[in-house]
């Protein structure tokens, strides 16, 4: 009777997983210590972001006190003017471009670590490791040579109108409005609106369509930047390809 020997594979040596994971380490896009670099770059590039995130939140304050210091002077008594109002809507105006420019910076640095969120932490966190397949790396490298804003000025008024000071306004406006009724005594013909609207040389009448545009302007180009959103395909487009806004859209 003949025993069949049954032979076992060689254990592999210890040295061939080794040169295996060199092996991987060598075809990885980055070496654990850039890995370490890239790690502390995301670290700066949040920070910056927070630090305008910060600045847009001060600036967002300043409107609602001084909306708010004005409602108080106005609705004092029934014989204060309500020309407190009027002056505030043209000081949250002047925040509203502060805040818009600082949006723009704050949006800048927030592309940035959107970019390196999604194209270099995504895939680790897959377990897939580093990828530059689609050239990101190139693409956050040549911002970092001539670095520019990815959002226009009236796009960044548009967002901060929607976002915050469309409710500051309405507010104003309809205190405004609600002064004018309701003070000293409740309105009672329009030859008293005319009266009660009238700023020094300026009519009523002059006086409201004035602000009839001031608040039109502003609605219309809320409306107008309605879609400069990115995301969705819902992003108009700029002057000049941005590659670094396309792939901030592209991880969307």
């Amino acid at each position: 009777m003949f025993w069949s020997v049954r032979s076992e594979p060689a254990p592999a040596p210890k040295n061939l997983e080794a040169a295996m994971s060199s092996s991987k380490e060598e075809n990885a896009p980055f070496s654990v210590a850039e890995i370490g670099a890239l790690a502390h770059l995301y670290r700066g590039e949040v920070y910056r972001s927070t630090v305008w995130r910060t600045r847009l939140d001060a600036s967002t304050n300043w409107a609602v006190v001084s909306t708010g210091l004005a409602l108080s002077l106005t609705f004092s008594s029934a014989a204060a003017s309500p020309l407190p109002l009027v002056l505030v809507g043209l000081l949250v105006a002047v925040f509203l471009y502060i805040e818009a420019r600082r949006y723009r910076f704050f949006d800048f640095w927030r592309v940035r670590a959107h970019i390196l969120e999604t194209q270099f932490f995504g895939p680790m966190l897959l377990g897939q490791g580093v990828h530059t397949d689609n050239g990101w790396n190139k693409i956050l490298y040549e911002d970092y040579r001539t670095p520019r804003l990815h959002i226009t000025f009236l796009d960044a008024v548009g967002r901060r109108l929607r976002k915050n000071y469309a409710w500051i306004f309405t507010i104003q406006v309809v205190a405004y409005l609600g002064k004018l009724a309701i003070h000293p005594v409740p309105l009672s013909s329009f030859d008293e609106l005319w009266v009660r609207a009238a700023i020094g040389p300026f009519p009523g009448q002059v006086v409201l369509l004035a602000g009839l545009a001031f608040h039109s302007t502003w609605l219309v180009l809320a409306v107008m930047t309605l879609h400069a959103g990115r995301g969705k395909g819902q992003s108009r487009s700029l002057p000049t390809k941005d590659r670094v806004l396309e792939l901030a859209r592209q991880a969307a």
